[in-house]
């Protein structure tokens, strides 16, 4: 199944926007961190691709599972609106959703669960949606990989699992064509629908951005999941920073073609005024929350 989204932009929840400039914020001031010296390690942002997971949220209930990845910031935050809470745990500090031992890309909450390592979650969904088909009927589970994930054994296992079982995992694929440094293309034959295809799991290709269509297009397919018919959608996206964070080997030309694709400009053109005021109003509360949890005790 296959659809070709148009991106107007103007049907846009103020709700939905706020999160969708809020995640930016939070990603643009962890690099900002990172630039000052007052976060270590590793961290991998989700510039443009804030809508993915706002999109999908709406879709999904409190009781369902979501497993996400290293680039999950947006997930979690489109989740729980817990900016505090995920900053602490990413700078060791006091208050921190997992005591600060997670870190950026290992956050365990309620029925959210994420991890750094590529293709892991998909095995761990699978036997949680068994678990949810034998339990708790009507309920799935989410999780989100990437195109480079599809370099894993492990997907091919739990797609084969979950058609067989006809298991309610529904499994939302970021397609940003780049894979750490290696363009999808360089590194992935065939096609994503293909793979679906070949285990007989139904396939929605979104190539658009605007989340109250794309709600619209998954709603019935997302039902489908619910009721034991597993579901890959696959979102053709955008990622505007580098992998983690200074090592970005794209061209300028490439870069800049991804920001003038990128949602938040037509949000912009949309409706300026609104989109202003709510940056402004994101770019607010994500500062008044670093600066409270900079001056906390270590965790």
């Amino acid at each position: 199944m296959t659809e070709l989204l148009e991106r107007p932009g103007a049907r846009l929840g103020e709700e939905d926007l706020l999160w969708m400039l809020t995640i930016r914020a939070f990603e643009h001031t962890l690099l900002d961190l990172y630039g000052k010296g007052l976060l270590h390690g590793t961290t991998h942002t989700c510039l443009g691709q804030e809508y993915v997971p706002v999109a999908i949220e709406g879709l999904l209930d409190p009781a369902d599972h979501v497993f996400s990845n290293h680039r999950g910031h947006g997930h979690y935050l489109a989740r729980f609106h817990d900016l505090d809470g995920l900053l602490a745990e990413i700078m060791g500090r006091r208050g921190a959703v997992c005591g600060g031992v997670g870190g950026s890309q290992h956050i365990r909450r309620d029925r959210y669960l994420s991890t750094g390592v590529q293709g892991e979650s998909l095995p761990v969904a699978a036997g949680v949606a068994l678990h949810l088909k034998r339990a708790e009927p009507g309920r799935l589970a989410c999780v989100y990989i990437g195109d480079g994930t599809f370099g894993e054994g492990a997907v091919y296992e739990a797609l084969n699992i979950a058609a067989l079982w006809r298991l309610p995992l529904l499994v939302v694929v970021e397609n940003n064509g780049i894979a750490q440094s290696t363009p999808t293309t360089a590194h992935l034959a065939g096609s994503i629908a293909g793979r679906a295809a070949a285990f007989g799991i139904g396939h929605v290709l979104v190539d658009g951005d605007d989340v109250p269509e794309i709600r619209d297009l998954l709603d019935g397919p997302v039902a489908g999941v619910r009721g034991g018919s597993p579901l890959v959608v696959e979102f053709m996206t955008r990622r505007l920073g580098p992998h983690s964070k200074g090592d970005d080997t794209r061209s300028e030309a490439a870069l800049r073609l991804a920001r003038e694709r990128d949602w938040a400009e037509r949000c912009r053109a949309a409706d300026p005024a609104r989109f202003d005021r709510l940056q402004v109003r994101a770019r607010a509360l994500v500062e008044s929350v670093a600066a409270e949890v900079i001056a906390r005790e270590p965790a």
